[in-house]
């Protein structure tokens, strides 16, 4: 058995990204790039005015300096008229800048009556003009690879005149849940010996949060042969497979077994975490394959710890991107112990983080509540109302 660092240190040394596709940009939100991405126009293409005024020459620009109209320029519009001294153009927000003009006072500083503008009042220091390339020039690096296209790149990307992007395949997952007593959600009820099946469906929505294609979705009964027959449909058709339950030391636990003819190696194999410890990773044909506990909590406590990151290292981004630890100040004090590295499932409230009212590695009700997961390890003192936590969006 191993520690929680040591795991995560050797998850991040072994997954590699997969392959890349292109995809219209409509289709790259949530993607990673693995290509940079390349200015192929100027922003802004030419000088433009940043306010809704009037372009003049700054060497005329005065209080009660009046100019002859000569013309308009309107975003997208014709090229205006060349200004001369004493000239204007009316001008608005993202309108090209006449040849000769350098600088636009606003028009709430200025009187247009008939074909003359007055500057009426004190119109400050800005010229209000956004100069050609000064946000970003024709090829220059925009986005480098790696990086998550969210709502802010997908909005450079485009600004970047690019219909396309060039990104990490998504992971796709097969989920195979494990257990005689498990029944779909909604048949449980008929038959007091079973329960529903839920961890699957929490793993799934955590896998797709972090990117993942869910391509295929299995039950299976603790029968070793059948388990080996879905664990072969699984790895071909998917890049990770995710298993639920069977993942302890019991008489019916075929977790690993299920794909012992399918050359599993283990990357590790139980690790030193409250909750959790039996969870397991490991490649089989060249596939990840994920063991995840069959208790609800544990397994969506593993999933958030180990699930996430391998997603995201298979995206091209750094595994340590999905595990974004912060300072958290706790609203109660804190006692866990023991020789694990323990994960307290907590939420926020206006004192700070508060544990949920069950750690029970079975429960589902009080997990719904936590927002947060804070870790305390091994021999860690008890924390004061007022100790600062290393706790991760759950």
């Amino acid at each position: 058995m191993i520690g929680f660092d040591e795991a995560q240190l050797r998850l991040a040394e072994a997954v590699k990204p997969l392959a890349s596709e292109t995809v219209a940009l409509v289709d790259a939100s949530g993607r990673v790039l693995s290509e940079p991405v390349i200015a192929a126009v100027s922003s802004p293409r030419r000088d433009v005015s940043a306010m809704d005024g009037f372009a003049l020459r700054n060497a005329d620009a005065a209080l009660g300096a009046r100019f002859r109209m000569i013309g308009a320029s309107f975003a997208g519009g014709e090229p205006p008229p060349q200004v001369g001294p004493n000239e204007a153009v009316r001008i608005f927000t993202g309108a090209a800048m006449p040849q000769g003009a350098d600088r636009v006072v606003m028009q709430e500083n200025c009187a247009l009556e008939d074909q003359t503008m007055t500057i009426t009042a004190d119109y400050g220091p800005g010229w209000h003009v956004r100069k050609l390339a000064s946000d970003f020039a024709t090829d220059d690096l925009l986005l480098p690879a790696g990086r998550l296209l969210d709502p802010r790149a997908i909005m450079l990307l485009a600004g970047a005149d690019r219909a396309n992007a060039t990104v990490h395949c998504r992971p796709r997952v097969a989920i195979i849940a494990t257990g005689d007593e498990l029944a779909a959600p909604g048949t449980a009820h008929g038959n007091p010996l079973l329960i529903p099946e839920s961890v699957s469906f929490g793993v799934a929505a955590m896998a797709e949060q972090f990117g993942a294609w869910i391509v295929a979705r299995y039950s299976g009964a603790d029968d070793l042969p059948a388990l080996r027959r879905l664990a072969g449909k699984a790895l071909a058709a998917a890049d990770v497979v995710i298993v639920t339950g069977g993942a302890s030391v019991g008489e019916r636990d075929y977790g690993k077994a299920m794909f012992a003819g399918h050359e599993l190696e283990l990357l590790f194999d139980k690790i030193a975490i409250r909750p959790g410890k039996p969870v397991w990773l490991g490649q089989a044909q060249g596939r990840w394959v994920l063991g995840l506990p069959g208790n609800p909590t544990s397994a969506m406590v593993t999933a958030r710890l180990f699930l996430a990151p391998l997603l995201a290292g298979l995206q091209g981004r750094l595994t340590s991107d999905a595990l974004n630890w912060e300072s958290g100040r706790l609203a109660t004090s804190l006692s866990v112990g023991g020789e694990r590295t323990s994960f307290v499932r907590a939420s926020l409230s206006p004192e700070g983080l508060r544990p949920v009212t069950s750690q029970d590695s079975g429960g589902q009700a009080a997990l719904s509540a936590a927002e947060f997961l804070v870790r305390v390890d091994p021999g860690a003192p008890q924390q004061s109302l007022a100790g600062l936590v290393q706790s991760l969006r759950f």
